[in-house]
């Protein structure tokens, strides 16, 4: 087919100049060349493409026939190699992330921006959901890529992590002194807890550490937020178990106080997943690279 293409745009070419020897110095070719082009052309369609005559060539009505057609799916394959030009200069495209709305909100949105600022042709589409949710949707190609909370157990994603994250209880003035010195696991599952829902990846890794220890939870309030959880704590509803990163307002303000734990539970992660062995597009991998580097 490759070998066919040359042939209809040496026949193209001769077609607007009217003369095989013009063609041959715009293609750069010999005038033999070309003229051998057209006469392979010819036989392989079994149909005289050119009238030839001591001035020059002119096309016949079947000839003419053929170049409306190939003239225009010559420029329609220039257009399309232009427009995956644009995609390579990121000056045109669509970037697809899946996201939860906490770390959207305290994690990405400046990673956005600055994306944004960089290729402002790009068009964003960011889907929201839970990680189990965000993984399934990544599988079926709805997003390009997830920034997801970590540790992630998955052989058919490949994880970058990207940003260290701690699991901290807090409460408010109701709490604080009843909870002000080192305080063990053990005293904190006695007070009412107010923690994410059960299929949040953030809970699942709190609650597995806390059994780990031989210690059962039974929370007093399943919230669907991260932003539900500080309020709650707030109005003094019981302690919350929040992400320290991403609470910093309430606790450099002193809305909320942490719980100054005898144990610190084991610090995680933020990272961006995305299939294994699929390459990312040219927008999600200088989307990640933004993301990467702004962690340096």
């Amino acid at each position: 087919m490759s070998s066919k293409l040359d042939l209809y745009k040496i026949f193209c070419k001769v077609g607007k100049s009217d003369s095989f020897s013009k063609a041959a110095r715009d293609l750069y070719m010999t005038q033999p060349a070309v003229s051998q082009a057209i006469m392979q052309l010819e036989s392989e369609l079994d149909i005289r493409l050119f009238n030839r005559t001591p001035k020059g060539v002119s096309l016949t009505d079947e000839g003419s026939l053929l170049f409306e057609y190939v003239n225009s799916a010559i420029h329609l394959i220039q257009a399309g190699e232009e427009k995956i030009q644009d995609f390579k200069n990121l000056t045109m495209g669509e970037l697809k992330v899946g996201v939860g709305d906490t770390i959207s909100r305290y994690f990405l949105l400046p990673k956005l921006e600055t994306f944004h600022n960089q290729y402002p042709n790009i068009k964003f589409k960011i889907v929201n959901g839970t990680t189990q949710e965000l993984c399934s949707i990544l599988k079926s190609g709805e997003v390009d890529i997830a920034v997801c909370n970590f540790p992630l157990a998955d052989s058919t994603l490949e994880l970058r992590p990207c940003f260290n994250i701690h699991d901290i209880f807090v409460c408010g003035e109701k709490y604080r002194q009843l909870l002000s010195g080192p305080v063990s696991l053990e005293e904190v599952v006695k007070q009412p807890l107010i923690l994410l829902e059960k299929n949040s990846n953030s809970r699942r890794y709190v609650e597995e550490y806390i059994r780990s220890k031989g210690i059962q939870i039974a929370p007093e309030f399943e919230l669907g937020s991260h932003d539900l959880l500080l309020e709650f704590a707030r109005i003094n509803l019981g302690i919350a178990c929040v992400t320290k990163e991403f609470s910093q307002e309430y606790l450099k303000k002193g809305i909320l106080h942490e719980v100054p734990l005898s144990e610190v539970i084991p610090r995680r992660s933020i990272g961006v997943c995305s299939l294994k062995g699929v390459p990312l597009s040219i927008a999600a991998k200088k989307f990640v690279e933004i993301i990467e580097d702004q962690q340096l």
